[in-house]
């Protein structure tokens, strides 16, 4: 039998942990609080400013900050992390892309967030559903999962599975490394492995979303670094079409790296793309 998805924290140890630190230790202090509001309302939360603005912050007070986020509760690293940086210094970060899986997805429905990070979209999508909802967050680096760990419960989002594990195409195990000094680009290795890289469970979305109950999708969203086409390609080949998610937010920037072109693949299978922007291509059926 099956490990219940409650139970899967593989890799996780104390290490990793969140702090035990109650959600709003780290607020901001006063000229924290300066920085982030101005460069919220202003042409500086844009990205190009951001790691200047992260360790100005850090020159203030090291460490992360607890701040809300569409309104969400967040402990955010900020320092080595352009994901967690985003939603600190820029209110509307992602938000056209929430936006777009929140127009196709209802209260009590259900959000799968695959490559989930520490939850910018799982949490947010939460409030979406509501407490009748499912949201399923999928995220593999033991790092990462333990702050999103730290922040569903800071969030109260109870309805939020969180599966530490990497979305493959077969169930076993998938090596995965962080670049650049970024841990939201953590990407599995698909060459020759080095010193860096970890080992990780890996599952097929379908079983992942048969251990949670989830017998049909509204929405879901897709960012794991250029692996995407091995978790899609075999879901949608093998999945009934009863599970086939409404609408689907998928990053195309790593698309090089794909084996097969997946979102040609869904448009096959009868999707439409909605939109494309510089990041993340939208699609819906």
């Amino acid at each position: 039998m099956h490990a219940p998805l409650a139970t899967r924290t593989f890799g996780l140890t104390s290490e990793t942990n969140p702090s035990s630190a109650p959600f709003g230790a780290f607020a901001p202090n006063a000229a924290q609080a300066a920085i982030i509001r101005l460069a919220q309302q202003s042409g500086l939360k844009r990205g190009a400013f951001r790691p200047w603005l992260s360790r100005l912050v850090n020159l203030l007070r090291g460490g992360p900050v607890d701040m809300r986020y569409q309104g969400a509760s967040f402990r955010f690293h900020h320092q080595g992390s352009a994901t967690e940086r985003g939603a600190l210094f820029n209110p509307d970060y992602n938000l056209d892309e929430l936006d777009f899986l929140r127009q196709h997805t209802q209260a009590g429905g259900a959000f799968v967030d695959v490559g989930a990070n520490v939850g910018t979209f799982a949490l947010v999508m939460a409030q979406q559903v509501g407490s009748d909802g499912k949201v399923v967050a999928i995220e593999p680096h033991p790092t990462t999962f333990g702050r999103l760990c730290f922040n569903q419960a800071a969030s109260k989002a109870t309805q939020v599975r969180l599966v530490q594990a990497a979305a493959g195409d077969s169930d076993g195990e998938l090596m995965i490394e962080s670049g650049g000094g970024n841990l939201g680009a953590t990407h599995v290795v698909t060459g020759p492995v080095s010193g860096k890289a970890i080992r990780v469970p890996s599952l097929r979305l379908t079983r992942i979303l048969d251990e949670a109950g989830v017998t049909k999708v509204d929405s879901l969203k897709i960012d794991v670094e250029g692996f995407e086409d091995r978790v899609l390609i075999g879901f949608f080949r093998d999945a009934p079409q009863s599970l086939w998610p409404r609408a689907v937010v998928i990053e195309h920037l790593s698309q090089n790296e794909w084996r097969d072109d997946c979102i040609a693949d869904m448009v096959a299978r009868g999707f439409a793309i909605a939109r494309k922007t510089r990041s993340n291509t939208f699609l819906s059926r």
